[in-house]
């Protein structure tokens, strides 16, 4: 029997994070998630979501007449892994190119699917500004499978970033060798930082490792989903 989905939205728009910021993407968002992040302002909850069966949403994807670099969004999308393993299969036979947003604290789900992905854009989760604390061994476990696909992993900090989260990330970074991501808090459609602070933040890393590159929410400023 076919796994179903909860599915909260489906849309195409403009990528807003990281380097393929600009890029035209499909965007699935699946329900659900392992963390609670304080910053996390997405509306991923299953009462407001939609059932979708592998065809369903296969059907779905490809009535939009364009190929597509698929956005596997959330929540957090290895949440669904059953119905992942099932699901990816199926739409790369049309060719669609697999994008994969994920907190990268899953490594056995994403074991089950990465050779259907294409980019990975993985987060680091910083304390200071989650509130969660994540074992390095999760992430040792996430970017040694990772590492072989288009990887780069995204970092969120506000003024709470210390020198021990950034000597950290730059050292997983390194040993995996993966661009990084910054990006600074919002608050709304304002940073929760000031421009200085946030190229005082950058300085620091690129210190200690210059694949590292600053990057805001774009489609917040240009008011795009």
């Amino acid at each position: 029997m076919s796994r179903i989905a909860k599915i909260r939205e489906i849309f195409s728009s403009i990528q807003g994070e990281g380097p393929y910021v600009g890029t035209k993407q499909l965007f699935i968002r699946f329900c659900s998630c392992n963390l609670n992040c304080a910053y996390c302002d997405t509306d991923f909850n299953p009462s407001n979501a939609k059932d979708y069966s592998v065809q369903d949403l296969i059907d779905l994807i490809n009535r939009n007449g364009e190929i597509y670099t698929i956005s596997l969004t959330g929540g957090e999308p290895l949440c669904s892994v059953d119905f992942l393993k099932e699901f990816l299969p199926e739409l790369c036979k049309y060719g669609h190119k697999i994008y994969l947003e994920t907190n990268a604290t899953l490594p056995d789900a994403l074991k089950c699917i990465i050779e259907y992905v294409d980019i990975i854009s993985a987060d680091i989760k910083l304390k200071s500004a989650t509130g969660m604390n994540i074992r390095e061994k999760v992430y040792d476990d996430f970017f040694n499978l990772a590492m072989h696909k288009d990887c780069f992993a995204k970092i969120v900090f506000n003024n709470k970033i210390t020198d021990e989260e950034i000597d950290f990330c730059c050292s997983i970074a390194k040993k995996y060798n993966f661009p990084l991501i910054l990006q600074p808090e919002m608050k709304g459609n304002y940073f929760s930082i000031s421009s200085d602070f946030a190229k005082d933040v950058f300085d620091k890393f690129y210190s200690k490792y210059q694949n590292v590159r600053l990057i805001p929410q774009v489609h917040k400023f240009l008011n795009f989903r």
